[in-house]
């Protein structure tokens, strides 16, 4: 670290969330399969119970495929306001050890407490003092992730799932990278990991004993990325002043399409995912980009700025197809679409920079 002093970063990442919060306001789903989101015909799983996890169910995935997989599945209506509500309140928590605090969404967020406001030495019993508290305030559950840098940080709070902490010090750094699955690197997702797993890439150590330039050249600018994080190194700040960019899905299809109504459809759980987010964090954008990647990789966006912010799920829907509808007829077949959200209100700078969510 260019500062000569090592940092010392807490992930805190809230138990199953919205689906804990029905369950502490409802006694009668406690212990019962619970899945927060609608069960319509296209209606994804916003957040999941650890009852219902045990069956497969997890969040984004369809609900009709959720009921399949736990027929007793509950379906709870999302309570946003009340979820903001609550993050507030953990908000405080965190603001009474460090003034650097990077939320990720109302559930999770990093804390440098390099130096923290109440002189704990350890950021282990930093840690354990805001879970505490935020289980004495809010009578939920929070784990905890503690290490020297962001990457190993989030990775040590998955790691004592549910309602644990789990300390990555700079000594264990390497060896607990090189074992772990590329799949369970956080920011590699499905696509990303069986490219990885084609090339011959399946661990952390598998990736080490890469060079930069072959990381670079098969996975261009995230190829620098993770061929440091593979060595356990991240030099990113904890950023209390990010200002959100966008936020956008996209998915790459099997089969290139080429019928509107075919697109239609594959835009539905994008336009889910976008507004679940948007929910999530708050955030209140004018701006409906749609992202179009032909068969011969082509790729071209239409956007559209409304005079107010998109006020529900309907409307992105409404502006989203609207914009495929003015592309046709088209002259070549479609293997991607994206949409995505900006333009967001100067309320929202205390965001991450972008978020992207492939499917």
């Amino acid at each position: 670290m260019n500062e000569g002093r090592q940092r010392k970063i807490i992930h805190i990442d809230m138990d199953a969330f919205y689906a804990s919060v029905e369950q502490r306001d409802n006694p009668d789903l406690c212990g019962k399969p619970v899945a927060v989101g609608g069960f319509r015909e296209r209606g994804v799983v916003a957040a999941a119970s650890y009852e219902a996890r045990k069956f497969g169910v997890r969040s984004a995935m369809p609900s009709v495929t959720a009921k399949r997989q736990c027929p007793d599945l509950i379906f709870v209506k999302p309570r946003f306001e009340v979820y903001k509500a609550i993050s507030q309140q953990i908000r405080e928590i965190f603001a009474e050890h460090t003034p650097i605090i990077e939320p990720l969404s109302l559930d999770e967020a990093y804390l440098d407490v390099t130096v923290n406001l109440q002189g704990i030495p350890l950021a282990r019993d930093v840690a354990l003092a805001i879970r505490a508290k935020i289980k004495e305030v809010t009578d939920l559950n929070a784990s905890a992730g503690i290490s020297y840098n962001k990457f190993l940080a989030k990775l040590a709070s998955d790691h004592r799932k549910p309602n644990g902490q789990y300390v990555i010090t700079p000594e264990m750094g390497l060896a607990f990278v090189e074992n772990l699955p590329v799949g369970k690197f956080h920011g590699i997702g499905p696509a990303t990991s069986a490219k990885m797993n084609s090339l011959g890439l399946y661990t952390g150590l598998d990736m080490r004993n890469q060079s930069l330039d072959f990381m670079q050249e098969n996975f261009g600018k995230a190829g620098a990325y993770y061929y440091w994080i593979s060595r356990g190194v991240d030099d990113r700040e904890v950023r209390a002043d990010l200002v959100r960019k966008s936020i956008g899905a996209e998915n790459t299809f099997p089969n290139d399409l080429s019928e509107l109504n075919a697109m239609v459809t594959e835009l539905q759980p994008l336009i889910d995912k976008v507004w679940r987010h948007c929910e999530e964090k708050d955030t209140h954008g004018r701006t409906v980009t749609l992202k179009v990647k032909f068969a011969d990789f082509e790729l071209i966006t239409r956007s559209r700025t409304l005079a107010n912010a998109v006020g529900g799920r309907d409307e992105l829907q409404n502006v989203s197809v609207d914009l495929l509808k003015m592309l046709f007829p088209m002259q070549k077949a479609v293997r991607l679409l994206g949409v995505s959200v900006s333009g967001f209100a100067a309320e929202d700078i205390h965001r991450p920079k972008q978020i992207v969510l492939a499917i």
